[in-house]
């Protein structure tokens, strides 16, 4: 019996994933457990293991596409069945999957030779062809499953390759102001170019040779940046974003900074970082402030028990947000040490599904980029994110007069929809009265 191979859904909040490729190709036998395809989500790039075993009798969802989670990507048959195959864009189950069946894949590109795709033709296609030297790869069969003939080979050979497939109204507008359609990437079903495509195409600037210098560097907006560029996108458009500043005093934060460093100078295992603390005061401001520890689903607002706290990585291809989770009942050497472990494995592509999914409330610092301050953007489905910069002394006013002291900016984006801003900012303020003085924590 012939299995359906869908989107899996990883993570509450997964909507869609992208096709990002396939490790077999049609035809090819599938073992139960071996990698069969990678998606690329919003949080994270994952290879995904075959739910059983048989022939990749079909793929129906070719890399490179996004589409809904739940959508049939492919049929496993077993060996001599003939299943009906399947045409466009089909909802299947909707399967949650754990990391067991899903693994992360390495920030570094593989390497090692590529498995030549299968190619099925006729004999005198294939001889046809060595004959004329066309390409199989690019000749579109007209028999069975696809299959090339020999007519198909030899009607390629004399016009050339098939025109795109371009729907009527696009193919109107492309004729009317002159747009050559061959240049014109389709995304529609299969490929097709929609109008949509061709709108695009005419909005884009075009540039001559003459503008365009050998030496400027191209950079396929594809990807991590591509998603995060989506995701941000998406973010602004769909949420009431507002954000509050507040200045902090961390003059003893830093204190106790330095007390903590001194009383485990000895251990080189345990570093203790200015964010370490601001994690755990965020932690523990949160739990007073549940409204802020809540996300967005649908139609409900869910308020959440435990604190899991979304801690930004800068990467060279973009950002990734590993979760801390129950950071509520962990120590200030228990934060330290998970939150190392988990930057360096998003630096090493190995955080795993559970490490990137299921956050209530981010922080994004950007202290050590020498910033005092910003405005961050939500990280959807969560209620808040905060935004630290960095420790600076400066003149303040303290006990009355001017003195040197150590001072901090936070900056805390909120969704107005779940949260008025006097709660909000209620939240703020309780947190920087923590930081301002660390001994609260424990209270």
């Amino acid at each position: 019996m012939s299995i359906n191979v869908t989107m899996p859904k990883l993570g509450m909040t997964m909507k869609e994933g992208k096709v990002a490729k396939w490790y077999k190709n049609e035809g090819d036998l599938v073992e139960k457990g071996e990698d069969l395809f990678e998606v690329e989500t919003e949080k994270i790039t994952i290879k995904v293991e075959s739910a059983g075993s048989g022939i990749l009798f079909q793929i129906v969802v070719p890399a490179g596409t996004t589409v809904p989670i739940g959508t049939i990507l492919a049929l496993i048959a077993e060996d001599g069945e003939q299943p009906e195959r399947i045409e466009g864009i089909q909802a299947g189950e909707v399967v949650e999957m754990d990391s067991d069946s899903a693994k992360p894949q390495s920030a570094e590109a593989e390497t090692g030779p590529k498995e030549k795709k299968r190619i099925l033709a006729t004999p005198s296609a294939r001889r046809v062809a060595k004959e004329l030297g066309v390409d199989l790869e690019l000749v579109p069969g007209t028999g069975p499953d696809g299959k090339i003939k020999e007519a198909d080979v030899r009607k390629f050979h004399e016009e050339g390759p098939p025109a795109p497939k371009i729907t009527p109204l696009a193919a109107e507008i492309a004729k009317k102001e002159g747009l050559d359609i061959s240049k014109i990437t389709g995304t529609g079903e299969n490929g097709k170019i929609t109008r949509a495509d061709v709108q695009q195409a005419l909005a884009a600037p075009a540039m001559t040779s003459e503008e365009v210098s050998s030496d400027v560097k191209v950079i396929p907006f594809e990807g991590m940046r591509k998603i995060i560029a989506d995701n941000m996108h998406a973010s602004l458009q769909n949420a009431a974003q507002l954000t509050a500043f507040t200045e902090v005093d961390v003059t003893e934060m830093v204190r106790f900074k330095d007390l903590v460093k001194e009383e485990y100078k000895r251990d080189d295992s345990i570093k203790i970082s200015y964010n370490d603390i601001i994690v755990m005061a965020t932690a523990r401001a949160l739990m007073r402030h549940r409204i802020m520890n809540s996300t967005l689903v649908g139609e409900e607002i869910l308020v959440h028990d435990n604190v899991h706290l979304g801690i930004a990585v800068a990467l060279s291809e973009g950002l990734i947000v590993p979760k801390l989770h129950n950071a509520e009942k962990k120590t200030l050497l228990q934060i330290a040490k998970e939150v190392r472990e988990l930057a360096q494995k998003a630096r090493e592509g190995a955080l795993a599904v559970e490490e990137v999914t299921g956050g209530t409330f981010t922080i994004s610092n950007v202290s050590m980029l020498g910033m005092d301050g910003f405005t961050p953007v939500l990280n959807p489905p969560e209620t808040g994110i905060l935004g630290i910069g960095r420790v600076i002394e400066k003149p303040a006013v303290f006990e009355g007069e001017i003195a040197i002291r150590h001072m901090m900016t936070l900056s805390l984006t909120f969704d107005h929809r779940v949260v008025d801003g006097a709660p909000a900012m209620a939240f703020l303020k309780d947190l920087a009265g923590l930081l301002a003085q660390p001994v609260l924590i424990m209270a």
